[in-house]
């Protein structure tokens, strides 16, 4: 699939986290722990696909991880690089053969990144290819349930919510059975999912947890 840089250029403001990052990060941080823990001869490497700015793989190094990253966004990576110059942050997406280029990691993550591409399936296969057999892929979009829809609805938000005047924004909307069937399809298996941010039904994001078989 020939989908230009340009087309998914995402901008961003400086090198600096997000303010979704404060409900995500501390739920990945533990995703990520429990999984080491329970791999104890895996070297702490992670990919961050979607790396954006480099904020999150900065701090995942400040714990001890080893971080790869890719984004397609040129801005992105050019702040990353600016600010983390020791990281090995790259321009690159979801649709290069990056397991050709990088390998593969015992742990891949991709954090507000789906709900972006334009080809989910090809995106799903190379988070596959990038995962180590016997590694996890931690990804996290936007929550959606019928609860939450409606009361957006009510509130009135549903416009704010899924606005189409985003430049590069959200394309796709997942749920936890639509994300997981992404997921199963590419090969991956014991998908868990978790939620972050506000009251539970009514979440700001899910985190799934998914596993590539160790052979």
């Amino acid at each position: 699939m020939n989908i230009t840089l340009e087309a998914i250029n995402y901008r961003y403001d400086d090198s600096s986290t997000s303010h979704a990052h404060a409900y995500l990060l501390p739920q990945v941080e533990k995703l990520l722990a429990k999984h080491f823990q329970t791999s104890s001869n895996e070297s702490k490497s992670v990919f961050d696909l979607g790396c954006g700015n480099g904020s999150v793989a900065a701090h995942l190094t400040s714990l001890g991880y080893s971080l790869v990253g890719v984004d397609p966004s040129e801005q992105g990576i050019e702040q990353a690089n600016q600010a983390y110059p020791k990281l090995t942050l790259r321009i690159g997406s979801a649709y290069d053969k990056l397991a050709d280029i990088y390998g593969c990691f015992p742990a891949v993550i991709s954090l507000e990144v789906v709900e972006h591409v334009y080809s989910p399936r090809d995106y799903a296969k190379t988070l596959f290819d990038l995962t180590k057999p016997g590694g996890v892929a931690i990804v996290s979009t936007p929550y959606h349930s019928y609860l939450k829809n409606l009361a957006m609805a009510l509130s009135g938000k549903m416009d704010q919510h899924f606005t189409v005047l985003w430049d590069h924004g959200h394309i796709k909307f997942w749920s936890f059975r639509t994300l997981e069937i992404l997921l199963r399809q590419a090969g991956f298996i014991d998908v868990t999912f978790h939620r972050a941010g506000r009251f539970p039904p009514l979440a700001k994001s899910m985190i799934a947890v998914a596993a590539k078989p160790r052979g």
